[in-house]
């Protein structure tokens, strides 16, 4: 017999996370590691975990997600992104509201501005002279 698993994609600056929950004791697995061993600071380690506490379901599911792109902060934003989408995808009636209220399912759009021909940077010009 097959278990049941959620899907859901979390994307956040140029990070992408596909995240799988199977109804379990509470195990978080990123990139085939536990998490206290993928991300060492306890702020981000907490801001993966929020979703489940602000849905109230602690305990509950087992998360196995798939990591890529960008820094530590940016692959949490996007885990905490997909493991919302997952909730909602399990049971929506229960955990959308609550979920969506804290903001965790919309997308964070803020990227990294292109880089201008004839600058420095995306908007740093070189520095003016007058002679």
């Amino acid at each position: 017999m097959a278990k049941t698993q959620y899907y859901g994609t979390g994307r956040r600056k140029s990070s992408v996370a596909r995240v799988r929950l199977i109804p379990g004791n509470g195990n978080i697995t990123v990139n085939k590691k536990p998490l206290d061993d993928y991300l060492a600071q306890e702020i981000v380690k907490r801001e993966v975990k929020r979703p489940f506490e602000i849905a109230g379901c602690e305990g509950k599911f087992d998360v196995i997600a798939t990591v890529h792109g960008g820094g530590y902060t940016g692959q949490a934003g996007a885990l905490r992104h997909g493991i919302s989408r997952a909730l909602c995808e399990a049971d929506r009636e229960a955990y959308r509201p609550a979920l969506k209220a804290a903001g965790f399912l919309t997308r964070d759009s803020r990227m990294k501005e292109r880089k201008k021909y004839g600058l420095k940077k995306a908007r740093r010009a070189s520095q003016f002279s007058k002679r």
